[in-house]
Parts: C-alpha cells; structure tokens; sequence
C-alpha cells in the first residue's frame, strides 16, 4: 500500500513523505483549523502547529483506523489544548434546559455566512458546538476532551445555538427587500 509506505517515510523523517502528506491532507485539516479558530489567520497557524505535531508523534500511529481521522484528530486535541490553557470554560451548575429544539429555518444562509458567525461565537460556545455538533461527540467526550462538566458542555451547546439563531434571524430580517 502506497500510503503505508509513505506514513513509514515520514516515521524515518523523510521530508519528500512529510510534504505528499501535507499536500494530500492539508485541505481537510485546514477546515477543521478553520471550525475551531477564531479566524483564519489563526486557523493557518494551528494548520502549521498542528503538522508538526503529527510528524512529531507520527510514530504513534499503529496504522488501526484512517490515518486521515488520526490526523484530525491530533490536530483537534492541539487546538483544544490552547483553550484548555487560556481556560476559556466556565462552570455551570448540571441543571440545563434542553436546548436541542432550536431549528435554522433559513435554507438560504450561505457556507461562508455560517462559517464566520460560527468563528464569532466565544470560545467555549464555538469549541462545544464544532464537537458535538459538526464532528459528533457526546457531551460526555466533549467533558472529558475540555476537563469540563456535561452540564456546561450542555449549557454552552445551547447557548451557541441561541446565538447562531439570533444571528441567522437578524441576517435574514437584513437582506429582505423592503416594499415600498
């Protein structure tokens, strides 16, 4: 298999590997950069951290699952540590509202649209929306990820998705043309 053989490459520090792996994958890692950046200047620096990382610990990977999910998944870790040392979570008590009803009734918003109010979001709203929502982890991985507790994983979730609407509704109340 030709990707095992370039994954053993790099594990011999063989910068021809290094850099077909980085032009291969660099565009699916960038987007996961770009969900949980604050902006995409931030985002090209955590894509650049985030491979240095993965040729630093590409000795780790035991070749058990995709490599490209292997990959994201160091990266994310990366940039959640970043939070973790800013300390960007706050706690909140385990009794949340349920919060999951919140629906996006516009079909019209726009990818870049979503992405930038989504970037906007406060670090703690953002980083728990990405994970549970576009990357699937429960609340109970996302508290263990962030050293928080499920309540605030719930709590934050919620809140994201209170400002996402807020913004949508607002962005949409914006660009209907009015009648004269």
């Amino acid at each position: 298999m030709i990707l095992e053989q370039i994954i053993n490459d790099c594990k011999k520090g063989n910068t021809n590997a290094q850099e077909q792996i980085y032009k291969t994958l660099s565009p699916k890692i960038f987007s996961v950069c770009l969900k949980y950046s604050r902006s995409y200047e931030e985002a090209q620096d955590n894509l650049q951290e985030g491979f240095l990382l993965i040729f630093e610990k590409i000795d780790k990977y035991n070749f058990k699952g995709s490599f490209e999910g292997w990959c994201k998944r160091v990266v994310i870790n990366y940039v959640l540590q970043q939070y973790r040392n800013q300390n960007v979570f706050e706690i909140v008590s385990e009794n949340i509202p349920d919060n999951n009803d919140i629906e996006i009734d516009d079909e019209n918003v726009s990818l870049d649209f979503l992405t930038r109010i989504i970037q906007e979001l406060p670090d703690r709203y953002r980083l728990v929306f990405n994970l549970y929502v576009l990357d699937g982890y429960s609340h109970k991985e996302i508290s263990e990820m962030l050293n928080i507790n499920s309540g605030t994983s719930k709590s934050n979730l919620a809140r994201a998705k209170t400002i996402l609407k807020e913004k949508i509704e607002l962005n949409s109340k914006m660009s209907i043309p009015k009648v004269k």
